[in-house]
């Protein structure tokens, strides 16, 4: 009895589950819920599960303890560093493009949108889908005289970063008068919660534009357009043109990864993309998480990233990763 007893004993710890919890960016979370699934199934005793909540509610719950990791599409600054527990690191995992996503009966034009007619937009100044601002660029297109619904995402956000921070960077006004941040005091139009949230509102509403992640917009069979870029051409979101705003950032990455590449120079870059970020404590006490994390990193930086294209994300630089694989060493 005794001996079956020490063997249970030692079985029990080999085929516990371990499960790690993380929340954050809905972002990514196509890409992630494919990843922490595949994993699973090469690895059955680790469950990764994550909360689709937004990246300030990712960061929030990370700052409280309350999960194993964050994901985040906007870096976190000092402040927000400060009041962690545990220092996070930063880890870029993918790519992606924000898209401007509509629904216009009637027009099955892609649409070509400039920086000053989606901040005129957003701002409440430009009311109508025939404002000569869009026309102008649009030229051929029998735009309606309908108002623009416009909407916005309700909740913290990184996608909202990702916007805010193109907009502020191209439009002096939109600087001045709401700036960038995961959530702002919009100007106009009705809030949602989550990229799934925006897409299903501006799919039921005609006349509406709103944003979201390439693979929401995709997913869900809606209209998106082209951006003009700093080399002032209109640029349709998709893997090369995402991949081409990250070239410049490839290779002058900061130390910690902390970087923002809207509104990137070379003609073929598409204005509004951005990496996107696990947030991993530097210290975990607990070494059964700590090596799944650890493990699931390498995992996600090598056969993971062959999972990114077909749905839509752009594949981190080769450079990237091979800093990422040495970084992983800073976690104790």
């Amino acid at each position: 009895m005794r001996f079956a007893l020490c063997l249970f004993a030692l079985f029990v710890p080999l085929s516990a589950q371990t499960l790690v919890n993380g929340a954050g960016a809905t972002f990514p979370n196509p890409i992630y819920s494919k990843w922490f699934d595949e994993y699973h199934k090469l690895h059955p005793n680790a469950q990764i599960n994550y909360q689709s909540i937004g990246s300030g509610g990712g960061i929030r719950q990370l700052q409280a303890g309350t999960v194993d990791f964050g994901a985040t599409d906007q870096p976190m600054n000092e402040e927000q560093l400060s009041k962690a527990g545990v220092k996070p690191l930063h880890f870029p995992t993918v790519l992606g493009a924000v898209v401007a996503t509509y629904n216009l009966p009637g027009v099955s034009s892609e649409l070509n949108f400039t920086p000053e007619a989606l901040a005129g937009i957003f701002l409440g100044k430009i009311k109508k889908w025939n404002d000569p601002l869009l026309a102008k660029t649009n030229p051929g297109v029998a735009l309606p005289a309908n108002e623009i619904l416009v909407v916005h995402r309700s909740d913290g956000s990184g996608t909202t970063f990702i916007w805010t921070d193109y907009l502020s960077k191209t439009s002096p006004e939109w600087k001045a008068q709401v700036g960038s941040g995961t959530a702002v005091n919009w100007p106009t139009g009705l809030g949602a919660k989550g990229n799934e949230g925006v897409a299903g509102l501006v799919k039921q509403s005609p006349y509406s534009l709103g944003y979201v992640e390439l693979i929401y917009a995709i997913q869900n069979k809606m209209a998106y357009g082209r951006v003009r870029n700093a080399a002032g051409k209109f640029v349709q979101p998709d893997l090369a043109s995402v991949t081409a705003a990250a070239a410049g950032a490839a290779a002058d990455m900061p130390a910690d990864f902390r970087v923002s590449i809207t509104n990137a120079p070379g003609k073929d870059a598409y204005p509004i993309s951005s990496f996107t970020w696990l947030l991993i404590p530097s210290q975990i006490q607990d070494p059964a998480k700590k090596q799944i994390l650890i493990d699931f990193l390498r995992w996600m930086l090598g056969p993971g990233q062959k999972m990114a294209e077909p749905l839509s994300y752009a594949p981190l630089p080769k450079l990237v990763v091979a800093a990422e694989l040495k970084a992983i060493s800073l976690i104790q």
